[in-house]
């Protein structure tokens, strides 16, 4: 018979199979994209706070996504690589601390969803509407916004949660590198069957609000582009709404493809990595693609980094 462990405080993480040949490889790749993606995303949010010039809806609602990516993964990232570097039956966390993590990491996924949703209204209202942005795109819809990104986030995630921590548990492993709700709930020999049917209906809600109002925006935009004569307006709606799409799609990507890592249990390991490439790719990647394709953002770090101009040369 198997014995049970009931509401343990004390729970053991499953962590990443590496050997030990590459364990140090593997520990100082994640370190170093860690550190990149925390300095970028920290450099572009100060840069658009310190630059007047910055002060746009476009740019201050694209600072969501730095400040998202700097909390996701300081959360999960620095307890991962400490994790790495211990035995197995080493690996152990808090009840509450792996709460705090799974709450994390899935305010992580759904805010970049809700984040890259009102991007793409600002860009719709920027492109259509041209006359009308200023009166529209106002500190106060910026901010109307920015709270309706995070708090619809917060809401959701914040059922998802309760849902799984009103059940008792009875066992102690988390079958991840880190804890998610799926990982939580797996440890009650309860019934649940309602977190199976809410995780369900939360993941079809949000990617079908997602992946409609970006397929709306964007065919409203094509269509004003293709209407338009005026180049200007074109090259600019090219520019901005192309940096906001690679966005998406790589967000989109990397999180299809942990879904679809899912329903093979014997590339777990691959469903692993690719849940951690998640948190690392899109947030090392967003600021950088950003900042190339913003001449405004560009024209910042110009000025931030050279002190005077430089003469061309002749």
């Amino acid at each position: 018979m198997e014995n049970y462990t009931y509401n343990s405080l004390t729970l053991q993480v499953e962590g990443l199979n590496v050997s030990k040949d590459s364990v140090y490889l593997v520990f100082l790749l994640f370190l170093f994209s860690y550190i990149f993606l925390m300095f970028v995303n920290a450099g572009i949010a100060f840069l658009v706070f310190i630059d007047k010039n910055l002060h746009q809806p476009m740019y201050l609602l694209f600072c969501n996504l730095p400040v998202n990516d700097v909390v996701g993964n300081s959360i999960m990232v620095p307890r991962l690589l400490n994790d790495m570097l211990r035995p197995p039956s080493e690996r152990l966390i808090s009840y509450y601390e792996c709460v705090v993590q799974a709450f994390t990491t899935h305010m992580f996924g759904t805010t970049t969803h809700t984040v890259l949703m009102i991007m793409a209204f600002d860009r719709y209202v920027a492109i259509c509407s041209p006359l009308r942005y200023a009166a529209i795109m106002t500190n106060k819809m910026v901010i109307k916004l920015t709270v309706a990104a995070w708090g619809v986030a917060f809401v959701l995630v914040g059922i998802l949660l309760g849902l799984t921590i009103r059940l008792n548990r009875c066992r102690t492993l988390i079958t991840n590198p880190y804890c998610d709700n799926a990982s939580l709930f797996k440890l009650s020999c309860e019934n649940v069957f309602i977190n199976n049917i809410y995780g369900l209906a939360f993941t079809v809600v949000l990617l079908t609000s997602s992946i409609g109002s970006i397929v709306l925006t964007y065919t409203k935009i094509t269509v004003v582009c293709l209407t338009s004569r005026n180049k200007s307006l074109n090259s600019k709606a090219l520019k901005t709404c192309s940096t906001h799409l690679v966005l998406y799609l790589i967000m989109f990507l990397c999180g299809t493809l942990i879904i679809i890592l899912h329903r093979f249990p014997q590339y777990s390991d691959y469903r692993k990595l690719s849940a951690i490439l998640f948190h690392i790719i899109p947030g090392s990647l967003n600021p950088i693609i950003y900042g190339v394709q913003s001449a405004e953002i560009c024209k910042s770090l110009s000025k931030l980094f050279r002190s005077k101009p430089v003469m061309p040369l002749l």
